[in-house]
């Protein structure tokens, strides 16, 4: 059999998300993350199915996967380009007004929701006959708990919600997506050999490394790309496009060996020059060029994305006690995200005004999505691995589709 290439795989994928797409929009009809997810879902199963007529069809999709390696693949290139791109389009003074809940959500909120969780798979898994140490409990804490802003800004563009809130949601999912990598890695490093001898400080300056060094360095490029803007003719505004690529790639790279958040940094530039750029100095129809482009780009990944996901049901381990886990481990999670949500607005309700139903809505539109799924991927060989991949997909599938789904009619309820 011909050994497929990396352009192989990249004409595959493409190829199955322009017919996904194609389908949902004359068939399904339905949001396109979730259409092309359940599409992708559908095919896996059918692979699945196949394979008992057919040896060797699912051993040869699954080995596409291992090649194209999810995980790297999206926490190293995609979520950069895709946080830069939902940054691109957010308002900064309406994200200013807001400032407050979206970082206490996004700092306290995931905290909170990380050791909720931790804590109660370490209690239940037991009773399943599954045991596995606290530690790794707080990583599935870790890496389920920030909201996907992925998915949470895929769902926003068709729903009708405040302004305000909007912007808490969004803002939310863009910041508590790069804090929840840094404690993901932060508890990563704890788990480690000899992790168990790092001290409070430590712990504390690698957290602080990680978030000051990824804020600044996002500031800092969003800097640069914006100077570098203004001395670009205007009648080369292609150069502005691929200066921002430049910067996307070249700043995440950097942000990889100076050991700080890449997800952070893009934010902030994405922040910084979608709103500097467009607001200030640059010329209208430049900024607007820009932002189609990304708009576009954005659009596509997120369609490879979706599709990606569905299909990494190829690779679970199916076992009946992991199921159960993961079952259980669903009705864990959004009572967590109501406490990590509920604590810090009912404290920030006695300085300022929240709308109604803004703890509902928060709770049931906090999604997963790939980001959980690309960290459990990257856990190391641990033996509970094949466990914890299991449960974060099994949690992720309900988030996105079921939530997703239900999160217009939820919100057209409380607005009634």
């Amino acid at each position: 059999m011909h050994e497929l290439s990396t352009l192989d795989i990249v004409a595959i994928l493409l190829f199955l998300a322009s017919i996904f797409t194609y389908v949902n929009i004359k068939v399904l009809k339905l949001p396109t993350s979730i259409g092309l997810m359940v599409q992708a879902l559908g095919l896996s199963s059918l692979l699945l199915l196949l394979g008992n007529f057919i040896p060797g069809i699912p051993e040869f999709a699954r080995d596409i996967l291992d090649k194209l390696d999810f995980s790297e693949l999206l926490l190293n290139l995609m979520l950069s380009f895709l946080l830069f791109a939902g940054a691109l389009s957010t308002h900064l003074e309406k994200l200013r007004e807001e400032m407050w809940p979206i970082l206490t959500l996004a700092t306290v909120g995931i905290l909170i929701t990380t050791a909720i969780i931790g804590t109660s798979m370490y209690m239940i898994l037991p009773l399943l006959g599954l045991e596995v140490e606290f530690i790794h409990c707080l990583l599935f804490g870790a890496l389920i708990s920030p909201t996907d802003p992925i998915a949470v800004l895929a769902m926003l563009k068709n729903m009708k919600v405040s302004k305000s809130l909007e912007i808490k949601i969004a803002g939310e999912s863009l910041f508590n997506d790069g804090i929840g990598v840094v404690i993901f890695l932060t508890l990563l490093h704890l788990a480690e050999p000899g992790g168990e001898e790092f001290t409070g400080g430590e712990v504390a300056l690698l957290f602080g490394q990680e978030v000051i060094g990824g804020l600044a360095l996002g500031a800092i490029l969003g800097y640069l790309l914006f100077h570098a803007f203004r001395v670009v003719d205007t009648q080369h505004v292609e150069l502005e496009v691929l200066m921002t690529l430049a910067g996307v790639i070249g700043g995440t790279q950097i942000a990889h060996v100076l050991h700080v958040s890449a997800p952070l940094a893009m934010v902030v530039a994405g922040l910084f020059i979608g709103n500097e750029g467009r607001d200030l100095k640059m010329a209208e129809y430049k900024s607007e060029y820009i932002i189609k482009f990304w708009h576009l780009l954005d659009e596509v990944l997120n369609a490879i994305l979706f599709m990606l996901i569905g299909l990494e049901m190829l690779i679970l381990t199916l076992d009946g006690r992991y199921l159960w886990a993961g079952l259980l481990a669903i009705p864990i999670t959004v009572f967590s995200r109501l406490l990590g949500v509920g604590i810090p607005i009912r404290i920030l309700r006695r300085i300022r005004p929240f709308e109604k139903g803004t703890i509902r809505v928060l709770t049931w539109g906090g999604l997963r999505g790939g980001i959980s799924v690309a960290l459990a991927l990257s856990l190391p060989s641990i033996p509970e691995k094949g466990l914890l991949v299991s449960i974060t997909y099994l949690v992720v599938i309900f988030s996105i589709v079921v939530q997703g789904l239900t999160l217009r009619p939820f919100i057209d309820r409380i607005n009634r």
